[in-house]
């Protein structure tokens, strides 16, 4: 058997499903290994699609994605996905090709140090110098990635390795990870602060997107009517219909929302660490308590420092802190936050049934969300829409907002969708981009096309990079760099042999989405918008207010 072979039964050994990538010459013994395997190979036209649809496939079931390139620029072309993946905590395995290393063919044509220099981006880079470590190495690969705090693992390939023979064919069990639970007296200590509060504060961040972390959450707040918040990657983890939400902090400062926050004086953080953009900022004179709940500790920085730690598994933390306050459920002064609720509705609401066009950012969230079913997932690109959606799209459970913010990469969206649809194929779907983000990776389209996938992919068009003029205006800098040409992507997607549209009205526009959200093929709506209020109200009104 040969190594390439061992690899692919370890691979099938940690239930691996799909491979994403591009092929190279020196990957061609593991192409050729895959052929007459189970895993599915989803070819893609660029290495950042594949990076991307392999970590969404690791945020969405919590198990690696698995992505693999070829060496040199096929390597380096994984380095945005890597850091998309390790900073938004999401367990994907890179594999990624290389020369031989026991005799050179061609000099050092096309290599690179790729295993150093993805040290940074990673939990663990390795290259594979002999084959009979491929199971051990792989096993370890998976093991660090799929496990708290989630992230990357990367493991090189050389081509002469690859091909060696194996006389002693094994791989490892593969043992589920245990999570330690929190420490009784920080539990302890952690309801004795809630309990002394007087308006107290629910944050919900990224690290408690996890199934058993949402329903032990939604006990607690039903049980103790403690009110909420929570951050742009902590969408859904609870109803947003709930009587207690009260918003998602999508800016540090300064919202509506902050007027809670500064209120407040304890905010109970659950599942928010500083890898994503902070919901609120901390200072040194400030009165308000902060307790950490989260399967790992954080780094103490300007910004960000607690004054108590609860670290273990989040679910079981959530629990026996639900059971030691119950005793004081209803005790809390919720008036205030209940008035800023109502404050936060109006605001956000205000631009819901506003027709012009080209259409307002708020009125495509309002639009998207009165047609998406409870459970449809949106996907979002990045760019000033972001903040529209994670302000004023109330997401109904878990993972249905997808967004990054952590890396907030341009190029993703897309991609995210596609993963989406393969794992959820029941599921309706949506890709909102921007121009801009769109044109990064629009080549993927005909990847979705050959995988037949049925999806509505939406861009807001502004022939500008929109996010930038926004912080461009605030600065009060003029309008300077960042305009440009798209092409006619009706014709761009008919090209691939998607469907192209251009409505000419809202009401166009409504009617475009409720039709292809329930066709087959791949939908492709460009869609004129309007961001000439970005400035006045992200950046003047909400100060004022």
């Amino acid at each position: 058997m040969k190594t390439s072979d061992l690899i692919v039964k370890a691979l099938e050994n940690e239930n691996v499903a799909y491979i994403f990538g591009l092929p190279g010459e020196e990957n061609l013994d593991l192409l050729e290994s895959l052929r007459t395997s189970k895993i599915k190979l989803i070819l893609t036209r660029h290495e950042q699609g594949a990076g991307f649809m392999a970590a969404t496939y690791g945020r969405l079931t919590g198990k690696a994605g698995v992505c693999m390139s070829t060496l040199g620029p096929g390597a380096t072309n994984l380095f945005t996905p890597a850091a998309y993946a390790q900073l938004g905590a999401m367990p994907m395995v890179m594999l990624t090709g290389q020369k031989p290393i026991k005799s050179s063919k061609q000099g050092n044509f096309q290599i690179l140090d790729i295993v150093e220099m993805l040290q940074p981006l990673t939990k663990y880079s390795k290259q594979l110098t002999h084959g009979k470590n491929a199971s051990a190495l792989f096993r370890e690969a998976f093991r660090k990635a799929e496990e708290e705090r989630p992230g990357v693992t990367h493991i090189e390939i050389p081509e002469d390795v690859a091909q060696e023979k194996v006389e002693d064919m094994h791989v490892f069990a593969k043992v589920e990870p245990k999570i330690p639970t929190a420490n009784k007296k920080d539990i302890k200590k952690a309801a004795s602060i809630i309990a002394a509060a007087k308006q107290p504060l629910l944050l919900i961040g990224a690290g408690a997107n996890r199934k058993r972390a949402s329903k032990a959450l939604t006990t607690f707040v039903n049980a103790l009517q403690i009110p909420f918040f929570n951050t742009q990657m902590g969408k859904g983890i609870i109803d947003e219909r709930h009587e207690l939400y009260i918003g998602t902090a999508a800016l540090s400062s300064e919202d509506f929302i902050h007027e809670a926050i500064e209120h407040s004086d304890l905010i109970i953080n659950i599942g928010h660490d500083t890898i994503e953009k902070p919901p609120f900022i901390m200072n040194k004179d400030d009165k308000r308590k902060v307790i950490h709940i989260n399967f790992f500790s954080t780094e103490v920085n300007e910004v960000y420092f607690p004054h108590h730690n609860v670290i273990g598994d989040i679910a079981s933390t959530v629990k026996k802190l639900t059971n030691q306050l119950k005793k004081h459920a209803g005790k809390w002064d919720n008036d205030f936050y209940i008035n800023i609720k109502q404050k936060v509705n109006k605001h956000l609401s205000k631009y819901f049934n506003d027709n012009r066009f080209p259409i307002l950012p708020q009125r495509i969230v309002k639009v998207t969300r009165d047609i998406m079913p409870d459970d449809g997932i949106v996907t979002l690109d990045n760019g000033i829409y972001k903040l529209w959606f994670s302000r004023n799209y109330p997401a109904y459970a878990q993972n249905t907002l997808l967004l990054d913010n952590a890396l907030a990469t341009m190029g993703a969206g897309l991609a995210s969708a596609m993963m989406a649809k393969e794992l959820y194929p029941h599921k309706k779907v949506i890709s909102i981009n921007g121009d801009g983000g769109f044109m990064m990776n629009s080549q993927e389209i005909e990847t979705a096309v050959r995988m037949q996938l049925d999806l509505v992919i939406i861009i807001l068009n502004d022939n500008a990079y929109g996010m930038i003029e926004w912080k461009q205006e605030g600065e009060g800098f003029p309008k300077y760099g960042l305009d440009y040409q798209n092409p006619d992507f009706s014709k761009y997607a008919e090209s691939f042999g998607a469907k192209g549209y251009q409505p000419k009205s809202v009401d166009e526009f409504i009617d475009t989405l409720q039709k292809t959200i329930h066709e087959k093929g791949i939908h492709i709506i460009d869609l004129a918008v309007d961001y000439s209020l970005n400035h006045e109200i992200l950046n003047v009104l909400i100060k004022e207010n």
